[in-house]
């Protein structure tokens, strides 16, 4: 999900094509569909659980981090953070989408939000469909590359959605306006379209193609699977119906609070596994070495 929702919205208005300005200063703030106590507490929990998660291991991370002297982990960690930080940020101010004068401001928390982890996910599968995706800075310029331009054209397409066309993506106003859920469609469509074939892929003759990492099939298949829900909630939205604006909403819920954490047991933790495992193997060979050993045999 790279947008906002709302979780229990019905039709409003007539339905119409003409964009709508999230400027507009005649727009009743107290009508807009703000998601309530429930729906925030949980956002607000869930990124700041995993905040704290990280924040818990950083030490010990950034450690194993220097000793694997891994580019492309190094790299992936510190954007994991960024992302987690303006992931919480967005969590915590759902309300400046339903405050006068906060529409700008909210608009560009969300751009800036959505970019970030859309860098994650983009660079995650670039990283994972290499065979030495945890080392190199070659293999890391090459990956950043890539996910940046897609990135970067994604954000231009959204600004001038959101500023220049005044398509409300990121606010709850009007959800029937169909320019809003037409836009969402074909985003979800063209991430439901990558993800699908690559699981297509991996039960396919070409599936060796692929890194013999079960848990990353286990993060295609959850991402395909929600993808495809909120597809299905796009278009039901578009044709009108008030219950495909909810189902895109709990998808919303879904996303931002157990997204990160998925990315990072799928990527990070086995290579803080495997790199502790190393440093343990390690320590033991130097001490095996030293002769500290050496009694046992006697």
């Amino acid at each position: 999900m790279r947008f906002n929702y709302s979780v229990a919205e019905a039709p409003q208005v007539a339905e119409s094509l003409a964009p709508i300005s999230s400027f507009d200063p005649t727009i009743d703030h107290q009508g807009l569909n703000c998601h309530g106590f429930f729906h925030d507490a949980v956002l607000v929990a869930a990124s700041a659980l995993f905040l704290l998660y990280l924040g818990f291991g950083a030490k010990t991370n950034v450690r194993r981090l220097v000793n694997g002297r891994s580019w492309v982990m190094i790299s992936y960690y510190a954007l994991l953070w960024v992302a987690a930080l303006l992931n919480f940020v967005w969590c915590a101010l759902q309300t400046w989408q339903c405050s006068l004068g906060k529409e700008a401001s909210w608009n560009h928390l969300s751009l800036v939000t959505t970019s970030a982890i859309l860098c994650l996910e983009i660079s995650l599968v670039a990283f994972l469909l290499q065979e030495d995706y945890a080392t190199g800075l070659e293999s890391l310029i090459h990956t950043f590359t890539i996910s940046g331009i897609v990135v970067a054209v994604d954000a231009i397409l959204k600004a001038l959605c959101v500023f220049v066309l005044k398509v409300p993506l990121f606010m709850n106003v009007d959800s029937t306006h169909k320019g809003k859920w037409t836009l969402l469609a074909i985003h979800e469509l063209v991430l439901t379209s990558v993800y699908g074939y690559i699981a297509f892929v991996h039960f396919s003759n070409w599936r060796e193609k692929l890194p013999p990492r079960p848990a990353f099939y286990h993060y295609i298949m959850a991402m395909f699977g929600i993808n495809v829900v909120e597809l299905f909630a796009c278009v039901l939205a578009l044709f009108g119906a008030s219950f495909g604006c909810w189902l895109f909403g709990v998808a919303a819920v879904v996303y931002h609070s157990l997204y990160l954490p998925l990315l990072y047991t799928t990527f990070l933790a086995d290579f803080f596994q495997e790199e502790e495992f190393r440093l343990d193997n390690a320590y033991y060979a130097e001490m095996r070495d030293a002769g500290f050993f050496d009694a046992d045999w006697d």
